[in-house]
C-alpha cells in the first residue's frame, strides 16, 4: 500500500503564498520600500533588465528611495523606466543618484489597494483548493484501483482537508495584514 504524497502538496500550497507574498510586496503602501522598484524593467544595454541590475535601490527616509545607478550613462534610462512603469512615482536625477520620493495614498487610492490586495488572495485561495483538489482526485484513483481502503481514504482525505484549511487560514492573515498596512495613514 502506497501512501499519497502530501509533501508535494504542501509544497504547492506554499508555493501559491510565496506568489502571495510577491504580489503583495509591489502594492504600494505609502511606505518607501525597495521591493517597490523590483517590477521596474529598464533599456540597457540593447536588452530589458530588472533595474536591481543597473543600480542599487535604499530606502534613505520612510517616504523616500535613493537609486544609486552604476553607469553614469544609465541614468536617464533608468530614471524614464520608473517613470514609464506606472506606479505614480516621479525620480529626481542628482548626479548618478536618482531620489523617489513616495507620494502620500488617498483614501480612494487605499481602498482600491485593499480591493487589490483581496483580489491577489482570492487567487491564492483559488490556487490552494486547485492543490487540494489534485490530492482528492490521487486518493479517488488510489482507491478505485486497490491501493487505498475506503478508510484510509477518508483518513487521508481529512490531512489533505486539514493542510489547505491552515493555507487557507496563512492567506487570510497575511491579506488582513496588507489591508492593515495599505489603510494605515
Amino acid at each position: 500500500m502506497a501512501d499519497p504524497d502530501t509533501n508535494d502538496l504542501v509544497r504547492r500550497m506554499d508555493g501559491a503564498i510565496e506568489v502571495l507574498r510577491r504580489e503583495f510586496s509591489g502594492l504600494r503602501t505609502g511606505r518607501a520600500t525597495p521591493s517597490l522598484l523590483e517590477p521596474v524593467m529598464v533599456e540597457a544595454y540593447g536588452s530589458e533588465m530588472p533595474l536591481n541590475q543597473v543600480a542599487t535601490i535604499n530606502v534613505s527616509e520612510p517616504r523616500m528611495l535613493s537609486v544609486q545607478v552604476w553607469d553614469k550613462n544609465m541614468v536617464k534610462p533608468v530614471e524614464k523606466a520608473i517613470l514609464n512603469a506606472d506606479l505614480g512615482l516621479n525620480p529626481m536625477a542628482d548626479g548618478q543618484l536618482l531620489r523617489v520620493p513616495i507620494p502620500e495614498l488617498n483614501e480612494e487610492r487605499r481602498e482600491e489597494l485593499s480591493r487589490v490586495a483581496a483580489k491577489y488572495a482570492e487567487q491564492a485561495r483559488i490556487a490552494v483548493r486547485n492543490v487540494r483538489r489534485d490530492g482528492m482526485d490521487t486518493l479517488k484513483r488510489m482507491e478505485k484501483e486497490g491501493d487505498l481502503s475506503q478508510d484510509e481514504h477518508h483518513l487521508w482525505g481529512g490531512e489533505i482537508q486539514s493542510i489547505t484549511d491552515q493555507h487557507v487560514a496563512k492567506i487570510d492573515e497575511m491579506l488582513h495584514a496588507k489591508q492593515e498596512e495599505i489603510m494605515q495613514v
